[in-house]
């Protein structure tokens, strides 16, 4: 059950984080927290890396686990990461949480794409069911209070929700293949955010958007937002352990009740900007159906 209950951990974690990204970022800020999180994360993780390195020994590390790990990294710490937050950001906590079951539908078309693997009815069923909550969310909306028919299309996080999504999606399988090399989830865990922010600040060469939010990281730090990045930090932590302990599948599929929790605590402490509407409720339980289906096919 161990590899069970830090999923069931990452997935607290994470739903905690969707909450405050909402109490820290507006839709128009240019800082969401994504790379301060990303420093925070690099932080905790050596931190954790260093202590059980000193008290249990330190793994052996290949250069491939270190690639994997590297790999990971940019899709998830950054990519995903990124664009997962500027989902929370302009769609609300509550529908960037249920946007989130896209990740399993990646990943059975990276298999059948990449990887050669065989549908079966099951999986098509599921994969169905995830995109009819994906659409049921773009359609009815839902979730924040100012959302109209006209603005669901024109929201921007409809596009950054499924890119988060493809990016953990393909990510989640080269830490698989990572720790299978070297099973050292905190390891993992601190190479991938350091390829975050390194590729996060390289992005801010070239967009002006990137570069403002690493200058405001360090010049207008905001509470909410570092709360998110600890959150977040230990979410990612939790999941690699997962990962080490229990297969992907298993992992994922737990993982889904990040959905319901983060539900839960934005009705609970978001009042004044999201309400549980019977679209999201429907979106939410019709992914997490779908990805059942999906990884027990």
């Amino acid at each position: 059950m161990t590899g069970e209950l830090f999923a069931l951990a990452s997935a607290a974690c994470f739903a905690a984080a969707n909450v405050t990204i909402v109490r820290g970022a507006a839709p128009g800020d240019a800082d969401n927290g994504a790379f301060a999180s990303l420093l925070l994360t690099s932080a905790i993780a050596g931190a954790g890396w260093l202590a059980f390195g000193l008290a249990r020994g330190f793994p052996d590390v290949t250069p491939r686990a270190l690639a994997w790990f590297g790999g990971a990294g940019v899709l998830t710490a950054f990519i995903g990461r990124v664009f997962g937050y500027a989902t929370v950001q302009h769609l609300g906590a509550m529908r960037a949480s249920a946007m989130k079951r896209l990740n399993p539908f990646f990943a059975v078309a990276l298999g059948v794409g990449v990887l050669g693997e065989r549908l079966g009815a099951g999986a098509i069923v599921g994969m169905l069911l995830i995109l009819t909550s994906f659409a049921v969310l773009v359609l009815r909306g839902g979730g924040r209070r100012d959302a109209g028919p006209a603005a669901a299309f024109l929201n921007p996080g409809f596009v950054y929700g499924p890119v988060s999504a493809l990016g953990y999606a393909t990510g989640y399988l080269l830490r698989k293949m990572g720790l299978g090399e070297t099973p050292d989830a905190f390891l993992g865990t601190l190479v991938g955010a350091l390829v975050g922010a390194t590729t996060f600040v390289l992005a801010g060469l070239f967009r002006p958007r990137y570069a403002a939010a690493v200058r405001a990281t360090f010049s207008r730090p905001r509470p909410w937002l570092l709360a998110a990045g600890v959150l977040s930090s230990f979410g990612q932590i939790a999941y690699f352990f997962a990962l080490t302990h229990a297969p992907i599948s298993r992992v994922a599929l737990i993982a889904s009740i990040e959905v319901f929790i983060t539900m839960f605590l934005s009705v609970l402490l978001l009042r004044a900007s999201e309400s549980l509407t019977v679209p999201v409720l429907a979106a939410a339980m019709l992914g997490v159906a779908g990805t059942a289906m999906v990884m027990l096919y």
